[in-house]
């Protein structure tokens, strides 16, 4: 896993075309933008009943 750190306003690229924006940031919550061309789908995790790995 790669881990970064990026403060508000500040964005991360994935590939070409799909781009992270850290909105807000309010205690232990984020508020991230996702902009991507409509042919990838974004879900958000728990929604998918993916298991967690176990640590």
């Amino acid at each position: 896993m790669l881990v970064l750190t990026r403060r508000k306003n500040q964005s991360i690229m994935i590939g070409a075309d799909i781009v992270v924006t850290v909105l807000e940031v309010k205690g232990d919550q984020i508020r991230l933008g996702i902009t991507a061309p409509r042919d990838v789908q974004v879900y958000r995790e728990e929604l998918l009943g993916v298991p967690k790995p176990e640590v």
